[in-house]
């Protein structure tokens, strides 16, 4: 594909906003990189500022929708369109109108399902069948765009947050080569309203450490889905009789057992609830590497069984 001429403004932050502009730079003329600034203090890596430096691409830094709006009161860019990707900063209406085609917003679901902060991580932990990306033109108001397309994508059951995360980026890059063209061309700036998708309205929410922290008075199927989507963060946590461990691989059996009641299955350690039975495939206890459960039962079987 030759790169498109036409030039955009690429609005980014995170880690998802790193890889996705290594991904679209190959296809997009870039213009400029509007990003938060290294915090103070900070001596590791900054993704986006890594990325766009590698790729010797221009900067601008704004740490707030006040310094977003100063910058585009004070400098002039060209482009007509913008595209934005796990940016973290509201955008006002006047910088969305700065670009006369408006600021195209890549949103890892299919809207208005899951609009808000972490689309990814709740589309694991409610067991969904399908999820996906929409390309949205940005608006004041969160994540209530009209739609300039759609793609869905199959879940097995099996996959976890940082995996489905690799494969929404990607299929993010797909949507955004073959429609973004259409609207730096003039063809397509309005999109159609979200209904057109099927889905209900819902909203995600910024993680906290304490989601970690696993209720064993939840089911099980429930806890394995918190284990598969927490995988990155905030992590599955628990205790063993005073050991502290984080769960990172565990399935479930619909074997019955006292609620709460700890015991081996298949050499493997194992949580009894009223809905099933976790039986847990690997963990880090704190201070150690990762171990498979039947490494674990060898050096701490006693603190398992209680």
């Amino acid at each position: 594909m030759k790169k498109i001429s036409e030039p955009i403004v690429f609005f980014g932050s995170g880690p998802v906003a790193a890889e996705s502009l290594r991904l679209i730079a190959q296809d997009f003329t870039i213009e400029v990189v509007v990003t938060k600034p290294r915090a103070p203090h900070h001596t590791g890596e900054v993704p986006v500022l890594t990325i766009a430096q590698d790729l010797g691409l221009q900067v601008q830094t704004a740490s707030n929708k006040v310094e977003l709006d100063q910058l585009f009161a004070k400098k002039s860019f060209v482009s007509k369109a913008g595209v934005l990707i796990d940016f973290g900063i509201i955008v006002s209406q006047k910088v969305i109108d700065y670009f006369p085609y408006g600021i195209i917003n890549s949103h890892f679901s299919i809207l208005p399902e899951w609009r808000g902060a972490d689309p990814i991580t709740f589309a694991v932990l409610c067991g969904q069948k399908t999820t996906g990306v929409s390309l949205m033109f940005l608006v004041e108001k969160m994540d209530e765009g009209p739609l300039l397309s759609y793609a869905q994508l199959p879940l097995d059951g099996s996959i976890t947050t940082p995996e489905l995360t690799q494969k929404l980026i990607h299929l993010s890059d797909s949507l955004l080569k073959r429609d973004v063209p259409g609207v730096l061309s003039g063809q397509n700036t309005s999109g159609s309203p979200q209904s057109i998708t099927g889905r209900k309205v819902s909203y995600s929410r910024k993680l906290t450490k304490q989601d970690g922290s696993i209720d064993w008075s939840k089911p099980a199927e429930v806890i394995e889905r918190e284990i598969r989507a927490f995988t990155g963060w905030p992590k599955s946590r628990t205790n063993f009789d005073n050991l502290e461990a984080v769960i990172t691989k565990a399935h479930v059996l619909p074997d019955m057992g006292k609620p709460g009641h700890r015991e081996i299955v298949n050499r493997l350690p194992a949580v009894h609830w009223g809905a099933g039975t976790l039986v847990i495939d690997s963990l880090k206890p704190a201070g150690k590497q990762e171990m498979t459960g039947e490494a674990f039962l060898a050096g701490y079987k006693k603190q398992l069984l209680g």
